[in-house]
């Protein structure tokens, strides 16, 4: 089943069949043994494709025909250790070869102009379809009646295609596109579509793209992340995702980068020439591709790509670092996005100083909070970098992309080669029998045995009304539902207290994988 939006060859597959579509005989494999199995279950010539989201397979070296089990055997050990740009070979579809008379190339995807579906088909389909271009016909798709037959009958009509077999194209197509609007795909390609010596009409090859905002109508596709990844998920993008569908306030994108040739691998030094490996933290599209280029102009390599934008919530920015400083070998956390975001910067300063107390940071962490409230933000990042190993600097809109990563390079350098490792979090001792009230998602700890009458006041003074005296002692003054949805007031509160010197507020907002 698929678990990602963005479906493999043989997962295409299996709905065009579902949808009446003729696929080739066959399935995927994982190794080299159960595709000579395949081979000889199918008998007779096959066809070897590696499963990758990458165009040109052919040319890449990963199709391969072969006539016995023996070779099917070889091939697919073969096909499995290929690297396809940074693509890890995970599965092999093994299917039975066809006499191929005629290809055509058949496409459903989104007109943004006419913000309307479109049917591209050209009745010469196969390898090199991008240089014919000119030669494809965009066809209009109502949403309600799907594409007209007459339509797809005048491209038939000018292909070399014999007219007795016209009949059966079109009805696969017709069926193609309501497959399409039936799961919603952004995209489905099919090619080729094939007319076989034989007369029969099948779907040679599939690529289909699941539109994200629609995944959560289909739980019949089976996809656990409503994501169009370019490889398999990692754990660290499993765990993420999950984090943002917990927490629907502001957005939290996490992918992970290729290091060393696969996205998720750890590494140590990047690639040849990189000055290191960096946590990127990015808020806003714009300004955080910016920041991308100026901080990947210095030469260093990014682990992941992550954006918290939106007005997000303290503890989801949190979370979200704690997910970016799980991967190892890290030189330093780079953290740049939008200078006019409108939301209060402080919440996020908030979340990163919170992640980067509890793992007592040892990198460089250079973080632009341009924005409302990013003075405060800088201040806040500033006081709980004197507290931990880590040399932390705080920016402000007017500080672009390019100053801040001079100065990141500059943190670097002085680091001396240092290079993270992911760690357990500091969880206080007073934790497990303090005071405590839940959260969405968490928990609130109060030490009430260190609560003197100056920390009580310092607690409740930063409670945002939500915690009053009882005994000389800060508790909860609003019921449970009211404080279940304030992590960025409760987090602020703890950092407060940290800044003072008084740490007896612990939000305890466990990662799920991590903790």
């Amino acid at each position: 089943m698929p678990t990602v939006a963005r479906l493999h060859e043989y997962q295409g597959k299996a709905l065009l069949a579902g949808a009446g579509v003729a696929v080739p005989e066959g399935a995927p494999v994982t190794n080299p043994s159960e595709a000579a199995a395949m081979a000889r279950r199918l008998g007779g010539r096959v066809v070897l494709k590696v499963q990758a989201w990458v165009t040109g397979r052919a040319a890449m070296g990963g199709v391969r025909f072969v006539e016995t089990p023996d070779q099917a055997e070889e091939a697919a050990a073969a096909l499995l250790a290929l690297k396809l740009g940074h693509f890890e070979i995970r599965e092999v579809l093994v299917e039975r070869a066809l006499d191929i008379a005629h290809e055509l190339f058949v496409s459903v995807a989104i007109d943004d102009e006419a913000r309307a579906p479109i049917l591209l088909l050209d009745a010469h389909g196969g390898s090199g379809i991008e240089q014919r271009a000119g030669s494809v016909h965009r066809l209009p798709v109502d949403v309600h009646t799907g594409v007209r037959d007459d339509a797809l009958a005048d491209v038939l009509r000018t292909s070399p295609i014999e007219p007795c077999h016209h009949g059966m194209v079109i009805e696969s197509i017709r069926a193609i596109v309501t497959l399409a609007a039936g799961c919603e795909a952004r995209s489905l390609e099919v090619n080729p579509l094939v007319v076989t010596a034989q007369g029969d009409v099948v779907a040679v090859d599939c690529r289909m793209a699941i539109d994200d905002y629609a995944v959560f109508r289909h739980p019949e596709l089976g996809i656990e992340i409503a994501r169009e990844l370019d490889h398999p998920a990692t754990r660290l993008e499993r765990w993420a995702y999950r984090v943002e569908q917990l927490d629907h306030r502001g957005t939290f994108y996490f992918a992970q980068l290729p290091v060393n040739g696969t996205p998720g691998t750890p590494g140590t030094t990047g690639t040849t020439g990189s000055r290191g490996l960096i946590g990127f933290h990015g808020a806003g599209g714009g300004g955080s591709m910016m920041s991308m280029d100026a901080i990947s102009r210095l030469g260093f390599q990014l682990a992941n790509f992550c954006d918290t934008s939106g007005n997000p919530s303290a503890g989801k920015v949190y979370r979200a670092a704690r997910i970016i400083l799980a991967q190892d070998g890290l030189v330093g956390y780079f953290g740049s996005g939008s200078g006019v975001a409108s939301q209060e910067q402080y919440h996020s300063a908030y979340g990163l100083a919170k992640a980067f107390a509890e793992l007592e940071l040892s990198i460089p962490a250079v973080i632009r909070l341009g924005g409302n409230g990013e003075d405060r933000a800088v201040e806040i990042l500033r006081d709980i970098g004197e507290q931990i190993p880590a040399e932390i600097r705080g920016y402000r809109k007017d500080d672009t992309p390019a100053f801040i990563a001079d100065r990141f390079a500059e943190l670097v350098e002085q680091a001396n080669g240092a290079r993270w490792s992911p760690r357990a979090r500091t969880i206080p001792g007073f934790v497990g029998s303090g005071y405590r009230f839940p959260i969405t998602h968490g928990t609130v700890w109060i030490d009430h045995d260190r609560c003197d009458a100056p920390t009580t006041a310092l607690v409740i003074g930063n409670s945002s009304g939500l915690l009053v005296e009882d005994n000389g002692r800060p508790v909860l003054a609003v019921s449970a539902d009211d404080v279940a949805d304030r992590d960025s007031e409760l987090v602020a509160l703890e950092i407060e207290c940290r800044r003072a010197a008084r740490p007896v507020v612990f939000v305890d907002l466990p990662v799920e994988g991590l903790d």
